[in-house]
Protein backbone atom coordinates (compact mmCIF):
# COMPACT_ATOMS: atom_id res chain seq x y z
CA UNK A 1 0.00 0.00 0.00
CA UNK A 2 1.53 3.34 -1.09
CA UNK A 3 1.26 6.09 1.51
CA UNK A 4 -0.07 9.55 0.65
CA UNK A 5 3.37 11.10 1.20
CA UNK A 6 5.06 8.56 -1.08
CA UNK A 7 2.55 9.17 -3.85
CA UNK A 8 2.92 12.94 -3.47
CA UNK A 9 6.69 12.67 -3.91
CA UNK A 10 6.19 10.46 -6.95
CA UNK A 11 3.74 12.92 -8.51
CA UNK A 12 6.03 15.90 -7.93
CA UNK A 13 8.96 14.06 -9.49
CA UNK A 14 7.03 13.39 -12.68
CA UNK A 15 7.13 17.03 -13.79
CA UNK A 16 10.93 17.46 -13.93
CA UNK A 17 11.25 13.97 -15.43
CA UNK A 18 8.96 14.76 -18.36
CA UNK A 19 10.52 18.19 -18.77
CA UNK A 20 13.92 16.52 -19.11
CA UNK A 21 12.46 13.94 -21.50
CA UNK A 22 10.03 15.76 -23.82
CA UNK A 23 7.87 13.63 -26.09
CA UNK A 24 8.91 10.41 -24.38
CA UNK A 25 6.57 7.47 -24.96
CA UNK A 26 4.44 5.76 -22.32
CA UNK A 27 6.46 2.56 -22.70
CA UNK A 28 9.79 4.33 -22.21
CA UNK A 29 8.52 6.38 -19.25
CA UNK A 30 7.00 3.30 -17.60
CA UNK A 31 10.32 1.49 -17.91
CA UNK A 32 12.37 4.41 -16.56
CA UNK A 33 10.02 5.13 -13.66
CA UNK A 34 9.33 1.52 -12.75
CA UNK A 35 5.56 2.03 -13.07
CA UNK A 36 3.05 -0.10 -14.91
CA UNK A 37 1.54 1.82 -17.89
CA UNK A 38 -1.88 1.72 -16.23
CA UNK A 39 -0.48 3.26 -13.03
CA UNK A 40 1.44 5.91 -14.99
CA UNK A 41 -1.71 6.98 -16.86
CA UNK A 42 -3.56 7.25 -13.52
CA UNK A 43 -0.77 9.39 -12.02
CA UNK A 44 -0.72 11.70 -15.04
CA UNK A 45 -4.50 12.12 -14.85
CA UNK A 46 -4.09 13.15 -11.19
CA UNK A 47 -1.20 15.48 -11.96
CA UNK A 48 -3.34 17.25 -14.56
CA UNK A 49 -5.61 18.39 -11.69
CA UNK A 50 -2.76 19.92 -9.65
CA UNK A 51 -1.55 23.49 -9.75
CA UNK A 52 -1.94 26.94 -8.26
CA UNK A 53 -4.93 28.52 -6.47
CA UNK A 54 -7.53 29.58 -8.97
CA UNK A 55 -7.50 26.12 -10.56
CA UNK A 56 -8.33 27.44 -14.01
CA UNK A 57 -6.48 27.82 -17.31
CA UNK A 58 -2.98 29.07 -16.60
CA UNK A 59 -3.10 27.75 -13.02
CA UNK A 60 -3.06 23.97 -13.41
CA UNK A 61 -0.23 21.82 -14.71
CA UNK A 62 -0.75 21.34 -18.44
CA UNK A 63 0.30 18.12 -20.17
CA UNK A 64 0.10 17.41 -23.87
CA UNK A 65 -0.61 13.87 -25.05
CA UNK A 66 0.19 13.49 -28.73
CA UNK A 67 -0.06 9.96 -30.04
CA UNK A 68 1.77 7.81 -27.51
CA UNK A 69 4.01 10.62 -26.26
CA UNK A 70 3.92 12.91 -23.24
CA UNK A 71 5.11 16.49 -22.80
CA UNK A 72 4.69 18.99 -19.95
CA UNK A 73 3.60 22.33 -21.42
CA UNK A 74 3.11 24.26 -18.17
CA UNK A 75 4.63 23.31 -14.81
CA UNK A 76 2.63 25.75 -12.62
CA UNK A 77 5.92 26.80 -11.05
CA UNK A 78 6.69 23.40 -9.60
CA UNK A 79 10.18 23.49 -11.16
CA UNK A 80 11.01 26.88 -9.63
CA UNK A 81 12.57 27.39 -6.17
CA UNK A 82 10.00 27.83 -3.40
CA UNK A 83 9.98 31.37 -2.06
CA UNK A 84 8.16 31.94 1.22
CA UNK A 85 6.88 35.29 2.38
CA UNK A 86 7.65 36.30 5.97
CA UNK A 87 4.14 35.38 7.23
CA UNK A 88 4.32 32.04 5.38
CA UNK A 89 7.72 31.21 6.87
CA UNK A 90 6.58 32.18 10.38
CA UNK A 91 3.42 30.07 10.16
CA UNK A 92 5.38 27.09 8.84
CA UNK A 93 7.94 27.35 11.64
CA UNK A 94 5.24 27.48 14.30
CA UNK A 95 3.60 24.38 12.85
CA UNK A 96 6.90 22.50 12.61
CA UNK A 97 7.87 23.29 16.20
CA UNK A 98 4.52 21.99 17.39
CA UNK A 99 4.97 18.87 15.26
CA UNK A 100 8.44 18.23 16.71
CA UNK A 101 6.95 17.93 20.19
CA UNK A 102 4.36 15.31 19.20
CA UNK A 103 5.72 11.75 19.46
CA UNK A 104 5.68 9.38 16.49
CA UNK A 105 3.90 11.65 14.00
CA UNK A 106 7.16 12.54 12.25
CA UNK A 107 10.87 11.86 12.52
CA UNK A 108 12.03 14.53 15.03
CA UNK A 109 15.47 14.78 13.41
CA UNK A 110 13.89 15.51 10.02
CA UNK A 111 11.58 18.12 11.57
CA UNK A 112 14.47 19.89 13.33
CA UNK A 113 16.46 19.86 10.10
CA UNK A 114 13.55 21.49 8.24
CA UNK A 115 13.22 24.11 10.99
CA UNK A 116 16.90 25.00 10.77
CA UNK A 117 16.78 25.37 6.96
CA UNK A 118 13.63 27.51 7.00
CA UNK A 119 15.01 29.72 9.80
CA UNK A 120 18.19 30.23 7.82
CA UNK A 121 16.26 31.23 4.71
CA UNK A 122 13.71 33.28 6.64
CA UNK A 123 16.49 35.40 8.12
CA UNK A 124 16.91 37.11 4.76
CA UNK A 125 13.17 37.91 4.67
CA UNK A 126 13.00 39.55 8.06
CA UNK A 127 10.88 36.73 9.48
CA UNK A 128 13.51 36.24 12.16
CA UNK A 129 16.71 38.08 13.11
CA UNK A 130 18.80 35.21 11.74
CA UNK A 131 19.31 31.49 12.06
CA UNK A 132 19.12 30.32 15.63
CA UNK A 133 21.32 27.69 17.20
CA UNK A 134 20.15 24.23 16.19
CA UNK A 135 17.82 22.76 18.79
CA UNK A 136 18.38 19.13 19.71
CA UNK A 137 15.66 16.78 18.54
CA UNK A 138 13.49 15.52 21.41
CA UNK A 139 14.41 12.06 22.59
CA UNK A 140 12.15 9.44 21.04
CA UNK A 141 11.59 6.19 22.92
CA UNK A 142 12.77 2.96 21.34
CA UNK A 143 9.19 1.66 21.21
CA UNK A 144 7.97 4.81 19.46
CA UNK A 145 10.72 4.58 16.87
CA UNK A 146 9.92 0.92 16.16
CA UNK A 147 6.20 1.63 15.76
CA UNK A 148 6.77 4.58 13.43
CA UNK A 149 9.14 2.52 11.28
CA UNK A 150 6.73 -0.44 11.21
CA UNK A 151 3.93 1.85 9.98
CA UNK A 152 6.25 3.15 7.25
CA UNK A 153 7.46 -0.32 6.24
CA UNK A 154 4.13 -2.14 6.63
CA UNK A 155 5.30 -4.67 9.25
CA UNK A 156 3.19 -6.47 11.85
CA UNK A 157 3.84 -5.78 15.54
CA UNK A 158 3.52 -7.46 18.91
CA UNK A 159 2.70 -4.85 21.55
CA UNK A 160 2.91 -4.92 25.32
CA UNK A 161 0.15 -2.41 26.05
CA UNK A 162 -0.98 -0.88 29.35
CA UNK A 163 -4.72 -0.35 29.70
CA UNK A 164 -5.28 2.34 32.32
CA UNK A 165 -8.93 1.44 32.92
CA UNK A 166 -8.07 -2.21 33.56
CA UNK A 167 -4.73 -1.48 35.26
CA UNK A 168 -3.17 -4.35 33.33
CA UNK A 169 -0.57 -4.94 30.64
CA UNK A 170 -1.70 -7.20 27.79
CA UNK A 171 -0.02 -8.57 24.68
CA UNK A 172 -1.56 -7.70 21.31
CA UNK A 173 -0.50 -8.71 17.79
CA UNK A 174 -1.52 -5.90 15.46
CA UNK A 175 -1.26 -4.83 11.83
CA UNK A 176 -0.43 -1.09 11.75
CA UNK A 177 -2.58 1.25 9.66
CA UNK A 178 -1.40 4.77 10.50
CA UNK A 179 -0.31 7.14 13.26
CA UNK A 180 -2.99 9.68 14.22
CA UNK A 181 -3.09 12.70 16.50
CA UNK A 182 -6.23 13.00 18.65
CA UNK A 183 -6.44 15.96 21.04
CA UNK A 184 -2.89 16.13 22.43
CA UNK A 185 -2.00 12.44 22.17
CA UNK A 186 -0.51 10.29 19.43
CA UNK A 187 -2.13 6.94 18.70
CA UNK A 188 -1.26 3.92 16.63
CA UNK A 189 -4.31 2.90 14.64
CA UNK A 190 -4.04 -0.81 13.89
CA UNK A 191 -5.99 -3.95 13.13
CA UNK A 192 -5.98 -5.96 16.37
CA UNK A 193 -5.98 -9.64 15.43
CA UNK A 194 -7.30 -10.90 18.78
CA UNK A 195 -10.20 -8.42 18.76
CA UNK A 196 -10.73 -8.84 15.00
CA UNK A 197 -11.22 -5.10 14.60
CA UNK A 198 -9.56 -1.69 14.37
CA UNK A 199 -8.22 -0.30 17.64
CA UNK A 200 -6.32 2.81 18.75
CA UNK A 201 -3.28 2.46 21.02
CA UNK A 202 -1.90 5.48 22.85
CA UNK A 203 1.85 5.80 22.39
CA UNK A 204 2.56 6.65 26.00
CA UNK A 205 0.87 3.37 27.04
CA UNK A 206 2.87 1.14 24.71
CA UNK A 207 5.29 -0.59 27.07
CA UNK A 208 7.27 -2.65 24.59
CA UNK A 209 7.29 -3.45 20.88
CA UNK A 210 8.55 -6.35 18.80
CA UNK A 211 8.56 -5.99 15.02
CA UNK A 212 7.46 -9.34 13.58
CA UNK A 213 9.06 -10.97 10.57
CA UNK A 214 5.87 -10.70 8.53
CA UNK A 215 4.10 -7.96 6.59
CA UNK A 216 1.03 -6.24 7.99
CA UNK A 217 -2.07 -8.11 6.79
CA UNK A 218 -4.94 -5.64 6.71
CA UNK A 219 -8.47 -6.75 5.73
CA UNK A 220 -9.76 -5.45 2.42
CA UNK A 221 -12.45 -3.39 4.18
CA UNK A 222 -10.05 -1.54 6.49
CA UNK A 223 -11.49 2.00 6.97
CA UNK A 224 -9.80 4.72 4.94
CA UNK A 225 -10.34 7.24 7.75
CA UNK A 226 -9.93 7.04 11.51
CA UNK A 227 -13.13 6.63 13.52
CA UNK A 228 -12.48 8.19 16.94
CA UNK A 229 -16.06 8.40 18.18
CA UNK A 230 -15.95 5.07 20.00
CA UNK A 231 -12.88 5.90 22.03
CA UNK A 232 -14.03 8.45 24.54
CA UNK A 233 -12.33 6.54 27.35
CA UNK A 234 -9.40 4.16 26.79
CA UNK A 235 -8.68 3.52 23.09
CA UNK A 236 -8.40 -0.23 23.55
CA UNK A 237 -11.82 -0.69 25.17
CA UNK A 238 -14.39 -3.05 23.63
CA UNK A 239 -17.68 -1.66 22.34
CA UNK A 240 -21.21 -2.94 22.83
CA UNK A 241 -23.92 -2.61 20.20
CA UNK A 242 -27.41 -2.22 21.67
CA UNK A 243 -30.90 -1.29 20.53
CA UNK A 244 -32.63 1.35 22.66
CA UNK A 245 -36.40 1.51 22.83
CA UNK A 246 -37.96 4.99 22.57
CA UNK A 247 -38.26 5.10 26.36
CA UNK A 248 -34.54 4.51 26.86
CA UNK A 249 -33.10 7.05 24.44
CA UNK A 250 -32.40 9.38 27.36
CA UNK A 251 -29.30 7.19 27.79
CA UNK A 252 -27.73 9.08 24.87
CA UNK A 253 -27.46 12.21 27.05
CA UNK A 254 -25.69 10.47 29.92
CA UNK A 255 -23.33 7.89 28.41
CA UNK A 256 -20.69 8.17 25.64
CA UNK A 257 -22.47 6.54 22.72
CA UNK A 258 -22.58 6.77 18.94
CA UNK A 259 -25.85 6.34 17.06
CA UNK A 260 -25.64 3.81 14.24
CA UNK A 261 -29.23 3.87 13.02
CA UNK A 262 -32.58 5.45 13.89
CA UNK A 263 -35.51 3.08 13.35
CA UNK A 264 -39.05 4.00 12.25
CA UNK A 265 -40.58 3.11 15.64
CA UNK A 266 -38.38 5.64 17.46
CA UNK A 267 -35.82 3.16 18.74
CA UNK A 268 -32.17 3.37 17.73
CA UNK A 269 -29.07 1.22 17.48
CA UNK A 270 -26.01 2.61 19.26
CA UNK A 271 -22.50 1.60 20.26
CA UNK A 272 -20.95 2.20 23.66
CA UNK A 273 -17.49 1.45 25.03
CA UNK A 274 -16.96 -0.20 28.41
CA UNK A 275 -13.97 -1.13 30.57
CA UNK A 276 -15.55 -3.85 32.71
CA UNK A 277 -17.90 -6.44 31.25
CA UNK A 278 -19.44 -7.10 34.68
CA UNK A 279 -20.23 -3.39 35.05
CA UNK A 280 -21.70 -3.27 31.55
CA UNK A 281 -23.91 -6.31 32.26
CA UNK A 282 -25.29 -4.69 35.42
CA UNK A 283 -25.99 -1.47 33.53
CA UNK A 284 -27.83 -3.27 30.72
CA UNK A 285 -29.88 -5.43 33.07
CA UNK A 286 -31.04 -2.30 34.84
CA UNK A 287 -32.82 -1.17 31.67
CA UNK A 288 -34.88 -4.37 31.49
CA UNK A 289 -36.72 -4.82 28.22
CA UNK A 290 -35.91 -1.26 27.08
CA UNK A 291 -32.54 -2.45 25.78
CA UNK A 292 -31.68 -5.34 23.46
CA UNK A 293 -28.02 -6.32 23.36
CA UNK A 294 -26.90 -7.01 19.78
CA UNK A 295 -23.20 -7.65 20.30
CA UNK A 296 -20.49 -8.62 20.77
CA UNK A 297 -21.52 -12.29 21.27
CA UNK A 298 -19.63 -12.78 24.58
CA UNK A 299 -21.49 -9.81 26.07
CA UNK A 300 -24.82 -11.12 24.73
CA UNK A 301 -24.16 -14.50 26.38
CA UNK A 302 -23.09 -12.83 29.63
CA UNK A 303 -26.25 -10.70 29.79
CA UNK A 304 -28.45 -13.69 28.92
CA UNK A 305 -26.79 -15.82 31.61
CA UNK A 306 -27.04 -13.10 34.26
CA UNK A 307 -30.72 -12.52 33.44
CA UNK A 308 -31.48 -16.24 33.66
CA UNK A 309 -29.66 -16.46 37.00
CA UNK A 310 -31.66 -13.52 38.34
CA UNK A 311 -34.95 -15.07 37.24
CA UNK A 312 -33.87 -18.37 38.81
CA UNK A 313 -33.03 -16.62 42.09
CA UNK A 314 -36.53 -15.12 42.21
CA UNK A 315 -38.00 -18.55 41.60
CA UNK A 316 -35.99 -20.08 44.41
CA UNK A 317 -37.00 -17.31 46.79
CA UNK A 318 -40.66 -17.88 45.93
Amino acid sequence: MTSVSERLVRLLNLVPYFQANPRITYAEASRDLGLAPKVLRKELAQLWMCGLPGYGPGDLIDIDFEGDTIEVLFSAGIDEPLRLTSPEATALLIALRALADVPAVADPEAVRSAIAKIESAAGTLGASPGPRAAEPAPAESHATTLVREAVRDGRALRLEYYSASRDAVTTRVVDPIRVVLIADNSYLEAWARESDGVRLFRFDRIVDVVVLDEPAALPADTPAETDTSLFDADPSLPAATVRLSPGATWMLEYYPTRVLAELPDGSCDVTMTYASEDWMVRLLLGFGSDITVLGPPPLVDHVRGAAAAAVGAYGSAG
